[in-house]
């Protein structure tokens, strides 16, 4: 009988156990019918914000996982400036997301997968590097990527099925 593989749980303070701490949000989102993405900011060891993606949920397009967390980060310091931050996000963020992240100053951007449709930190544009700008974040590709598209591939495959159930029962 083979044996079953052990999941390795990532060492606290690693980003691997910063980004397992974003895919939890992101399967919150999933569990809403949201596309699966979470963030999370962490300062000195500690995560002083969250977020996952809710557009649908709030009506609103501006509420990205990212933007949640730069909010709820900064409503926890006190200031928009996220000096000595890191963010930990599932998906490359958007364009939005990416100019937040640049304006509040987020010193390290780590990204679990790419987003070739909407990303703008490298796949259709780079806008945290973008030497014009005022600052850029230094960035980190691939933290627990097979997880992180994993999560994404597995919500937009059941979310074919249920529209292609939907499409025959209208039949």
């Amino acid at each position: 009988m083979p044996e079953l593989a052990v999941p390795t749980i990532p060492e606290e303070g690693s980003p691997e156990f910063y980004m397992a701490e974003a895919l939890k949000l992101a399967r919150q989102a999933a569990a809403l019918g949201e596309i699966p993405v979470g963030a999370v900011i962490v300062r000195d060891g500690r995560i002083i914000g969250r977020g996952f993606n809710s557009t649908e949920t709030d009506k609103d397009p501006t509420v990205h996982a990212e933007m949640k967390a730069i909010r709820q980060a900064a409503a926890e310091l006190g200031g928009w400036r996220l000096i000595g931050c890191d963010m930990y996000v599932t998906l490359e963020p958007c364009s939005m997301c990416a100019g937040a992240i640049v304006l509040s100053r987020i010193e390290r951007l780590f990204i679990g997968t790419m987003d070739p449709k909407a990303g703008a930190c490298g796949s259709l544009r780079n806008i945290p590097g973008d030497e014009r700008l005022n600052h850029q974040p230094e960035l980190i590709y691939g933290v627990l990527q097979t997880e992180c598209q994993a999560i994404l591939k597995d919500f937009f495959r059941k979310l074919r099925q249920v529209r292609k159930e939907e499409r025959r029962s209208v039949q």
